[in-house]
């Protein structure tokens, strides 16, 4: 059985834009879309963690998955968070996926009973989903969200199915990384999850990276990849310092309050995030929006939305 090719490239999660009743805003939402669709950009994931898919109910992450992949309309590759805490809850919603056009379904690790699963849980897991999956699968890492980091053997193990095609792995260990893509096959596509590591991922073999600063700054993060596909590696390296910080306040510092926030300043849709998590207040806006400044990171254009 011949393996499906990994996604490549620079994706950014994108944040999933809420109305002022709370519900998805699909005018705004498809308005940043159309701008990604547009951009520098090889793709977008949604319902990623930045999408917020953790707060949603599997209706509403439906209705974003539709919502996206009409408004990308086939001009970006689309990855979409199909994974759930049950084996058979991330198999029907990633079939929902495939149904409604999406390229890649991005399956996070089941974590809410964590301290019973051990590598055959896990195992069986990613298996089933991925015999059952129309769509290439990737594991997705979020260690920091999840509280589980799957150790590089279970990844090598899981490797081996031609329907698993790659991980993003969030952790930004180099080592591990390494130890991944030195003994996976070699189309099987390691994404690192994080602008602050995306240029030392690719010089150990990475296929790119999926990018919560790539919402606000696409053009540079993509930027970075493409400077070190042409071998300019100190222009590379120079951006990719850049960026550490940017990254950093709408990651680590400030979240996806602050990614919103970020969106609103450069001129696309971010509004509120579902509670419980609030808006930045005043002092915190006002260093995020310094930070980004101070990185170049600068206005966009964006059509209004009708």
């Amino acid at each position: 059985m011949t393996s499906p090719q990994p996604p490549r490239g620079v994706f950014a999660p994108v944040a999933t834009v809420f109305g002022a009743d709370g519900e998805l805003d699909r005018v705004r939402f498809s308005a940043n879309l159309n701008f990604y669709a547009a951009s520098a950009l090889d793709g977008v994931v949604l319902l990623g963690s930045n999408g917020e898919f953790a707060t949603m109910d599997l209706d509403e992450r439906r209705q974003v998955i539709e919502c996206g992949v009409a408004a990308i309309n086939g001009r970006r590759t689309v990855l979409a968070g199909t994974g759930a805490e049950s084996t058979r809850a991330t198999i029907d919603l990633t079939k929902a996926s495939a149904s409604a056009g999406v390229d890649y379904a991005l399956v996070v690790t089941p974590h809410y009973y964590k301290s019973r699963y051990d590598q055959a849980a896990y195992v069986n897991h990613y298996l089933k989903v991925a015999e059952a999956s129309p769509i290439p699968v990737l594991i997705y890492v979020m260690a920091a969200y999840t509280g589980v980091d799957l150790p590089t053997p279970i990844i090598l193990e899981l490797a081996k199915h031609p329907n698993i095609v790659g991980i993003k792995d969030s952790g930004g260990n180099a080592a591990k990384v390494g130890e991944i893509i030195a003994g996976a096959r070699s189309d099987f596509g390691v994404l690192a999850g994080s602008a602050n590591f995306l240029y030392a991922a690719l010089c150990l073999g990475a296929s790119g990276g999926i990018v919560a600063l790539g919402n606000i700054a696409p053009q540079e993060c993509a930027e970075i990849a493409r400077l070190f596909y042409a071998g300019d590696h100190a222009a590379a390296r120079e951006l990719q310092l850049r960026m550490i910080a940017p990254n950093a306040a709408v990651t680590s510092r400030f979240g996806i309050a602050g990614l919103k926030a970020a969106l609103d300043w450069v001129g696309l849709n971010g509004g509120a995030p579902r509670e419980p998590i609030l808006p930045l207040n005043d002092g915190e806006r006002d260093a995020l929006f310094a930070t980004l400044q101070t990185a170049g990171i600068g206005r966009v254009a964006i059509a209004s939305p009708a």
